[in-house]
């Protein structure tokens, strides 16, 4: 077996078992993207509300929980709603996860939400994903700031994201 081959097999090996495939966005460049919301953090929502509905529906469907932290000032926040506002990646994500929005304001709101999972220090940036068990283990622990930088992925490495941590 050549190298390269070996190393494929083993990036092969170590990607989660038996995720989806990435459904294949509509869109070829985040420029195409169309904006939907300009607010999908409601401000006044009972954020613990939000996260205990999203874990009681996943308990009930069989799903992860895909918690989107951020804020509606963040641009990469709005990208990455506005990519999962799209009829093929919102009916994606809809069969692989039970989502909640919360509103971390300017890293100065629910922060004890990301704090249940570990992340008790300043976050690292938003939106902050957080892919977790119905039972609240945390599937994703090393890459929830991956969308962070929303607003420089490509269409087609969003939708990998999400699908990366589905079954």
């Amino acid at each position: 077996m050549k190298k390269t081959a070996a190393l494929a097999f083993l990036l092969a090996m170590a990607s989660p078992l038996a995720a989806a495939p990435a459904p294949l966005p509509s869109i070829r460049t985040l420029a195409d993207l169309p904006i939907v919301t300009r607010a999908p953090y409601d401000q006044n929502a009972n954020a613990d509300a939000q996260v205990r509905d999203a874990f009681e529906r996943a308990k009930k469907s069989g799903k992860r929980v895909l918690l989107d932290l951020g804020g509606n000032w963040c641009p990469d926040c709005l990208v990455l709603a506005n990519f999962m506002a799209l009829p093929e990646i919102r009916s994606f994500v809809a069969r692989h996860y039970e989502v909640a929005y919360v509103d971390v304001g300017r890293f100065d709101r629910n922060l004890h939400i990301p704090a249940r999972f570990g992340f008790k220090s300043r976050l690292q940036g938003v939106p902050m994903v957080i892919v977790a068990e119905a039972d609240g283990r945390l599937v994703n622990r090393d890459d929830v700031f991956a969308t962070a930088s929303a607003t420089t992925m490509t269409p087609k490495a969003l939708a990998a994201y999400l699908a990366k941590y589905t079954r």
